[in-house]
């Protein structure tokens, strides 16, 4: 099977969205953003051996492929029209192909976004997808956008994906904890990106991002941004059922520094509070409110005993 066989094969299709003018097959896709709107363009990069296991199920190595990316425009409030797929390989291996592409094209069709070009190439399995959404000018959910005053809100719950991480990895904790395996091993390789939620927050919430590298340290990049700090409310914090059995520290861990969980965090004004809301419930959403942005710069948090400790808001980095 040749190069431009397998992307007949596995990735060409007859049909695109309403925004694709031209897609496969040509130099250069040509999207038509609708009238007045802003592209929002996002990449991503996964690595064997740095971003997932040699081992892990095809299908969902496609679907979290496009969905770490689709989870960027859901932070900033934009609709998807189209994504790219560089791809390299380290051989053509048809039954791989099918069940990868066959992830990848489900969650596309799912949210409106069709594979509009890209490349192959012989190497070490490596993924990059581009996307592109497009936004009301204005209406962006921006990392610098966050006020002193708002409330901060989450949606969904942190700690499972880091909680499964750790279970593959062989993490003594981690192992030795009842929990229901299944869907922590989805969570972390079938993340759900929050695209309806994110467009029904658009021009309401403030500033917001995915969590990719752990809420400390993800809600840091909004604090430096914006030039604020934030408080969290332990208390308020989602606990997955999984987590529960944790020592309190691991628990901690997964909940605050885990990653790989692209829920979104989002700040607002407490006049937003009914928007919010409604927002979640029309988008199968849970969100809640789990602490507010102050004036004065820093990341703290509220334990249960009622005293305020200052914390690191460290995330993973490649280089470190």
């Amino acid at each position: 099977m040749g190069e431009f066989e397998l992307i007949r094969r596995h990735f060409q299709r007859a049909k695109s969205g309403p925004a694709v003018a031209l897609g496969i097959g040509d130099d250069c896709a040509l999207l038509t953003p609708s009238p007045g709107h802003q592209l929002a363009i996002s990449s991503d990069m996964l690595v064997e051996g740095h971003h997932f296991f040699p081992d892990v199920d095809p299908q969902a190595l496609g679907h979290k492929a496009l969905a770490v990316n689709l989870s960027d425009l859901a932070a900033m409030g934009a609709r998807p029209l189209g994504f790219t797929l560089a791809l390299a390989l380290p051989q053509a291996d048809d039954g791989w192909l099918h069940a990868f592409s066959d992830g990848l094209l489900a969650l596309a069709d799912d949210h409106g976004c069709p594979l509009v070009g890209g490349d192959t190439t012989r190497g070490p399995l490596n993924l990059c997808i581009t996307v592109f959404g497009e936004v009301t000018p204005g209406h962006a959910l921006r990392r610098d956008a966050a006020r002193a005053g708002d409330e901060l809100w989450l949606s969904g719950r942190t700690g499972e994906a880091r909680l499964a991480l750790e279970r593959l990895r062989g993490t003594a904790w981690a192992l030795a904890a009842p929990n229901d395996e299944d869907l922590c091993r989805q969570r972390l390789e079938r993340p759900a990106p929050r695209l309806a939620l994110g467009q029904a927050l658009a021009g309401v919430a403030h500033a917001a991002l995915d969590l990719s590298d752990g809420l400390a340290g993800d809600l840091g990049h909004i604090l430096t941004a914006s030039g604020v700090g934030a408080e969290i409310d332990l208390a308020a914090l989602p606990v997955a059922p999984a987590l529960q059995p944790l020592a309190d520290a691991d628990r901690l861990e997964c909940l605050l520094n885990g990653g790989d969980d692209y829920e979104l965090l989002f700040t607002a004004p407490a006049s937003a509070r009914d928007h919010i809301l409604r927002a979640g419930t029309a988008s199968a959403t849970p969100v809640q409110r789990i602490g507010c942005i102050t004036a004065e710069a820093g990341l703290r948090l509220l334990g249960p005993d009622g005293r305020m400790r200052p914390m690191s808001a460290r995330s993973y980095d490649h280089f470190a």
